[in-house]
């Protein structure tokens, strides 16, 4: 179980520096990609190309430490919902497919 301890004292600071080359890529894109086509814009410096990252990551993202797709349950299945599901007799099993088709259905 102890197989991955080695790796977290490099774990923060491997996080804080992806978060710095990130902001140093906003700011960059920013001023050289964007900043030529929109008129009124102006220039980010560093503080605020972090502030924009994190805006988004807040708004858009979250801080999830997982990749996007993928769910903690997936290949879990709940012991409650097992053990219902056994009990039910056929009709009532059918009766419950069917509810749940009218839900999803779109």
């Amino acid at each position: 179980m102890k197989r991955y301890n080695n790796y977290r004292p490099f774990l923060f600071p491997l996080i804080i520096g992806l978060f710095l080359l990130a902001s140093g890529a906003v700011m960059f894109l920013w001023n050289y990609a964007l900043q030529p086509v929109v008129v009124g814009v102006s220039a980010l410096n560093y503080g605020q190309a972090m502030g924009l990252l994190l805006l988004s990551r807040l708004l858009f993202g979250g801080f999830r430490m997982r990749p996007p797709g993928a769910n903690p349950m997936h290949g879990r299945k709940s012991p409650f919902f097992r053990e219902k599901w056994m009990n039910m007799s056929d009709e009532e099993r059918q009766r419950f497919k069917e509810a749940w088709r009218k839900r999803c259905e779109k």
